[in-house]
Order: structure tokens, then C-alpha cells, then sequence
């Protein structure tokens, strides 16, 4: 995979006298400096900087015995835990290429995922054994002894994390790894066909722990992570967090009660929480009663903030809020810092050290300030490309004026005269309305200001006479009695003439992928389906 790797453009600007310290390499010194201090908390028990580091290094060592090469992928399938993070540290030591797996895709995309990120290992936890047990005979690359369990011997290879190690040394032996060469690849959401596989090189890596320990991710942070490994979202704030020597506090299933309970067991510091998570927590009846004064910043991301929560979290929450906007992709990249801009909230804040954010209309011309249009933008950390997928690389390109390349977000946006970014919308969700562009975004949030509403999606549905036409999809608040027609009279009294919904219809609640997004896709699919013969 190295050579393939290396054939890839790299399309994020050059750093002069850039230095590299591959993390493998970097966490060797903490089993010295910090041996004692807590590395890794899970719901089975504690991990110290010393015991840690010696399970990746043996995890290292045990995959290059049986042929890893640097830069090749190894595949697991497995929810937060102790031994879950040492494989992802112990494949990195190796050289090799992290590919975290969805637990909740569907086992035909797994098996996809699988095939097209080229590895020759995959390890399981039990938790997953009945998707794997659906993959297990399309795994043509995956031989039986390379099928290893994490926490389970019921695998081809019969063993589990602790049997495949054996009596492997922990000798740290970290491998010699280049800014170009490969560290994680990250599946996208795909639900037909194979998700594209995101390729993010050392240069991504090393650049984002550089910039997230200035929010704090250093040595004294204590980080408590309750979505996937398999998310961006994820990695962006655990990575850092352990290449700097603080301490994860890993849920395998997130929980808001259990969440607040561990937060103020462990004095946490940090989370990266999605916007649903902060509604969830806080809704929690004994929230106040949790001490949470050790926490210094939350970060968010996945979705746009709403300015009524931050304002809720702001002030019943101890602590900053950083939203953070940007692709899996990389190369767009904003912050938002909610203590410094309360007049702000509305938006995803400015453009980080480093990146650059332009709005361009439907024919790639880039539009004033104020005015709308799909958001693209570049920065420091950039992906490689998707993997094996080189059209589909070229078609998320921009070419700007001046000849440099911008990433295509799919999202809808516009700068106000400060800088800061709002987004209205994904491009394929806009709704087109008697040749009127409808934001949704515009439409929730006078959705949300009734008082009976407690979440909103607004989708687009056939129209005869416009073509199609906006329709609300409301969640009531518990022992609400508000009716859809008096929702539906609020607020179309409060939004323009061709802005107004057809109707408003309540749903117990929305569908929500992993981290936390409304699956519109799913939401509008029965109101598109062909109508059956």
C-alpha cells in the first residue's frame, strides 16, 4: 500500500522545515516519564502509561511476526475499549494503516469495506460477532488465523487478543514512517455500494495533534470519549489526547446518565460531544446534581450547534464550547469559540490557522460576502484522496483563481462581513420550491421556537404544483398536546410566502446515524418511492 499511497497527490500546502514525530515513536517516552499515570479507562478496568505501551508494542510486534508491512491496513471491527485503542496504537507502531470499522453498517458494506481497504488482518470483539459471522465467508483476502478476536475466541482463528500475542516481546521497535505515509483510512456513511474509503496520511495526523493541544488536549487533559473509533469525530480530539500523555476515559455504548456519572467520578477535563448527545445529557432529570467544575472545554462537531443549546450548556455546564466545522476529509476547517463570540452562536465560527473558506455558486465562481452558495475550502490537513477511488477524488476538487485546489464540502453556506461561516444546508437537501431555493435549516429554527417542539427535520416532498414543497417532521416535547395544525399555523405565520411549510407531521423520533446527523435520506425516502404497480 505504500506505493500506492506515495502515487497520490497531496493536496495540503507545504509547512516549511516541517519536523516529524510519528506517534509511535513519540508515546514510547510516557511508559518512562508518567509509567503510573492512567493512560486508558474502560468499563473492565484501568490502563497505565507502562502497561499500555508494553500491550502496543507486543500487538506491534505480533503483526509484523505475521508479515505486516509498513503501510499495510489492518481492519477492526469493535466498540470503544482498552484493547481496542492498544491495536490502534500497536498497528501504528507497526507501520501500519488503522481501518476502525462501522458496527453498524450493514454486513454486505462491511464485507466491501473489508475487500477494498486491502487488509489481511481484521480483529473483532464480541459485540460484533454476528456481523462477522454474515462477512466471514467473503472474506477472500482475511485468512482464518488472521481473523483474531479482541475480547472473544469465537473466530476462525480461535483466539482472542490475549492468545494471538502469546509470549511476544514488548520491546518497543516503532517503525520508520514518512510524512506521506499512510495512517488511517475512514469509511464514509454509504448505504449503497461501497463507502468511500478516506485516506489520511502522517502529514494530517501530525498537523491536527499539533493544533488540537493548543485547546487543551495535552498531558493534563482528561478526555472522556463516548462515540466510535470509526469516527473522524472521535479521533480528532482521543489522538491527540494520548500523543500528548493525557487520559481516555472510553464508553463502549454512549449513555447520558452513565456519561455525567463518569464525568464526575473522573474529574474529566474534555469531551467531543455531537449535538444530540449535549441535548441528551442535559435533558437528564439529576444533571445538576453531577459536580462537573473539572471540565475546561467541550467540543462539538458533526453538526451545527444550535444557538439555544449552547446558550442552555454555556450556562448550567462549567466550561468553554469549541464547535468545530469540518470534512472527514479535511480542508475545511472552523472553530467556533462560544465564550469570545455569544453574538456568533448562529454560526460555525471562523476559518482555523491555516485553512481558508470561499463560497462559490453552480458554476464554481466564487460569490461577495453575504451571499450563498456551496461552501469549499483547504487547509493544513487535507486527505490523500479516497481510496482506489481517483475519479470520485477529482470530482470533490475546486481550482481556485490562483490555481490552488479547495475541497468541495456538499454543504450550503455563507460569510457574513466578520468572516464567520453559516451553513444553511446540504446541497442534495435543499429543497427547490416553485424555483425558490428553501434552506432547512431556516425552517427548524422557527420550528424549534414553539414551545411544544423538542427536535425537527424539514425535508423536501413531491409537489404537483411546485415541483416539490417543504414538510416538517416534529418531535413533541414529553406531555405536550399541541396539535400539527397549530404547529404547522405557528409557523407558517412566521416565515416568508415561499418559505411556508405544506404540513407538519410528528414522529416519536428522528433517525439518527452514530454521531449524532438526522438521516433526511431515510426520512424523505418513502415520500419519493415509485408508487407500486
Amino acid at each position: 500500500m505504500r506505493e500506492t499511497v506515495e502515487a497520490m497527490p497531496n493536496y495540503a500546502p507545504a509547512i516549511e522545515h516541517e519536523t516529524m514525530d510519528p506517534i509511535g515513536h513519540h508515546i514510547q517516552a510516557f511508559a518512562r516519564t508518567q509509567a503510573d499515570k492512567a493512560a486508558l479507562t474502560d468499563e473492565y478496568g484501568t490502563l497505565t502509561w507502562s502497561e499500555m505501551i508494553s500491550r502496543a508494542n507486543r500487538i506491534a510486534n505480533r503483526l509484523r511476526q505475521d508479515g505486516l508491512k509498513t503501510g499495510d491496513t489492518v481492519a477492526g471491527l469493535a466498540e470503544n475499549s482498552n484493547n481496542y485503542m492498544c491495536l490502534y496504537l500497536g498497528t501504528l507502531i507497526a507501520g501500519g494503516c488503522m481501518v476502525p470499522l462501522s458496527g453498524m453498517a450493514s454486513g454486505e458494506a462491511l464485507a466491501l469495506m473489508v475487500a477494498d481497504c486491502d487488509s489481511r488482518f481484521l480483529f473483532v470483539s464480541e459485540k460484533n460477532l454476528s456481523l462477522f459471522r454474515e462477512i466471514r465467508d467473503q472474506l477472500e483476502r482475511v485468512r482464518p488465523g488472521q481473523r483474531i478476536g479482541i475480547d472473544t475466541r469465537d473466530v476462525d482463528s480461535g483466539q482472542d487478543l490475549d492468545a494471538w500475542l502469546g509470549d511476544v516481546s514488548d520491546q518497543a521497535d516503532p517503525a520508520e514512517v514518512t510524512l506521506d505515509d499512510p495512517f488511517n483510512i475512514i469509511y464514509s456513511s454509504g448505504t449503497t455500494g461501497t463507502p468511500k474509503g478516506i485516506l489520511h496520511d502522517y502529514r494530517f495526523r501530525q498537523r491536527q495533534f499539533v493544533r488540537l493541544a493548543r485547546f487543551g488536549l495535552d498531558g493534563d487533559a482528561i478526555n472522556l470519549v463516548s462515540t466510535p473509533l470509526y469516527s473522524n469525530t472521535t479521533l480528532v480530539s482521543a489522538l491527540p489526547t494520548l500523543y500528548n500523555g493525557g487520559t481516555l476515559i472510553l464508553m463502549g455504548k454512549f449513555n447520558a446518565h452513565r456519561f455525567l456519572e463518569l464525568a464526575e467520578e473522573h474529574r474529566v477535563t474534555h469531551a467531543m460531544l455531537v449535538p444530540v448527545q449535549y441535548t441528551r445529557i442535559m435533558a437528564e432529570p439529576d444533571f445538576d446534581r453531577f459536580d462537573l467544575s473539572s471540565f475546561k472545554l467541550k467540543l462539538c462537531t458533526s453538526a451545527p450547534l444550535r444557538a439555544d443549546v449552547i446558550d442552555e450548556a454555556m450556562k448550567r455546564w462549567p466550561g468553554n464550547i469549541r464547535e468545530v466545522y469540518g470534512l472527514t476529509e479535511g480542508g475545511i476547517s472552523t472553530t467556533l469559540d462560544c465564550a469570545a463570540n455569544p453574538s456568533k452562536w448562529d454560526s460555525v465560527g471562523v476559518p482555523t490557522e491555516g485553512a481558508e473558506v470561499r463560497i462559490i455558486d453552480d458554476e464554481g465562481n466564487e460569490v461577495p460576502r453575504g451571499e450563498i452558495g456551496e461552501i469549499v475550502g483547504r487547509a493544513i490537513s487535507m486527505m490523500r484522496g479516497y481510496y482506489h477511488r481517483e475519479e470520485q477524488t477529482r470530482e470533490m476538487l475546486w481550482t481556485s483563481p490562483e490555481g490552488l485546489t479547495f475541497y468541495r464540502s456538499g454543504d450550503m453556506g455563507r460569510l457574513d462581513e466578520d468572516g464567520f461561516l453559516y451553513i444553511l444546508d446540504r446541497r442534495k437537501d435543499m429543497i427547490i420550491s416553485g424555483g425558490f431555493n428553501i434552506y432547512a435549516v431556516d425552517l427548524e429554527k422557527v420550528l424549534l421556537e414553539h414551545p411544544a417542539v423538542a427536535d425537527v427535520a424539514v425535508i423536501g416532498i413531491p409537489s404537483e404544483h411546485w415541483g416539490e414543497t417543504p414538510l416538517g417532521l416534529v418531535v413533541r416535547k414529553a406531555g405536550a398536546s399541541d396539535t400539527e395544525e397549530e404547529i404547522l399555523a405557528f409557523a407558517n405565520g412566521k416565515l416568508g410566502k415561499t418559505q411556508r411549510l405544506s404540513g407538519v407531521e410528528f414522529r416519536d423520533e428522528l433517525p439518527r446515524s452514530t454521531i449524532g446527523k438526522v438521516l433526511k435520506r431515510e426520512l424523505r425516502a418513502p415520500y419519493w418511492a415509485e408508487p407500486k404497480k
